[in-house]
């Protein structure tokens, strides 16, 4: 293996469920709810899903999502997208903290 992210350990995810089983259950029932139909679709929240993958750069999300976002009829255009506003939105957030920078700056005159 040449690096620390083996995409087949994406099909053991559930194994963190085994030493703390009641957490497990709790977590991956959210996590199936999250995902059902409601005001949004099933593919506008796989969507999403990967975009934020991309945000907080989960390899092993943004192969899931990839493949959820195809099988939910999205496109690569759509995909592409979405990974664009993901990193608008963290381009931006890094950027608006420059202001805290500015701030810190402007009270260390010298």
């Amino acid at each position: 293996m040449d690096s620390y992210y083996n995409p087949d350990d994406l099909g053991k995810f559930s194994d963190m469920a085994k030493d703390a089983p009641e957490l497990g259950k709790a977590f991956f029932e959210y996590y199936g709810k999250v995902f059902e139909e409601g005001a949004l679709t099933e593919r506008e929240k796989s969507l999403i899903a990967l975009a934020v993958a991309h945000a907080v750069q989960c390899p092993y999300c943004i192969d899931a999502y990839s493949k959820d976002c195809l099988e939910k009829g999205s496109n690569r255009e759509q995909m592409t997208e979405a990974v664009h506003v993901a990193v608008a939105i963290r381009g931006g957030a890094s950027l608006v903290h420059g202001i805290q920078m500015r701030n810190s700056a402007d009270k260390m005159t010298f």
